[in-house]
Order: C-alpha cells, then sequence, then structure tokens
C-alpha cells in the first residue's frame, strides 16, 4: 500500500460516525448489510449515512452491490489487511516479542468469510 492510500483510508476511519460503520461491516462478514440496516443500526439519518458511506467506498474499505431494490455494503477485507500490513510493516525492528501481541490480535474469525 502506498502511503497516500494509507492516508486516504486512515482518513476516512478519523470519524466516528465513518468508524462505527466500517466496524459495524466487519463484524457482519461478507454477506454485508444493507444500508437501511445501517441505518437501523446506527441511528444515522440517511443522508448522512450516504455521506458516510460515499467516503468509506471512495478510500476502498466498502463496496457497494445491488440486490434487487437494496444496495448491501461489505466490509473490503483485502484493504483493511493492507491498512494493517502498512501499519505494521517496519514493526519489531528486530525484537519479535513487540509484535506478538498483535499478531494474535489480528487473528480473524472464521466466520468474518473473507479474512
Amino acid at each position: 500500500m502506498e502511503t497516500t492510500s494509507a492516508v486516504g483510508a486512515l482518513s476516512a476511519l478519523a470519524h466516528e460516525g465513518r468508524l462505527e460503520i466500517f466496524r459495524l461491516l466487519i463484524r457482519a462478514g461478507g454477506e454485508g448489510l444493507a444500508a437501511g440496516k445501517i441505518a437501523q443500526l446506527t441511528g444515522v439519518l440517511p443522508n448522512t449515512l450516504s455521506a458516510n458511506l460515499n467516503v468509506l467506498n471512495h478510500a476502498g474499505l466498502i463496496a457497494a452491490r445491488r440486490d434487487g431494490r437494496s444496495i448491501i455494503y461489505t466490509a473490503q477485507y483485502a484493504a483493511m489487511r493492507e491498512l494493517i500490513g502498512f501499519l505494521l510493516e517496519d514493526c519489531c525492528g528486530g525484537a519479535p516479542e513487540i509484535c506478538e501481541p498483535i499478531a494474535e490480535a489480528l487473528t480473524c474469525c472464521p466466520a468474518a468469510g473473507d479474512c
């Protein structure tokens, strides 16, 4: 991941509402959630939700697909892994015990599908 992409992703996540939406989509797994369900679960107004989803989508952190009359949003796990990899690229500095707790925290649950 290039620095510019990382800055864009981190900027998109540096907002309480967008971070909440992204974490919700991470928990939803590969099936994703309809925009209406995201609004219901977060209590965000539709116009604000739409703006937040657009920012996350533009940053490459989520994707959208149409399913009938609904738009389903899913987390882009590959982009999340790239961002985490970028942040940890120079981790440890020759002392792997520094990064061991981070590696343990990153073990993904099988239910997430794409992890």
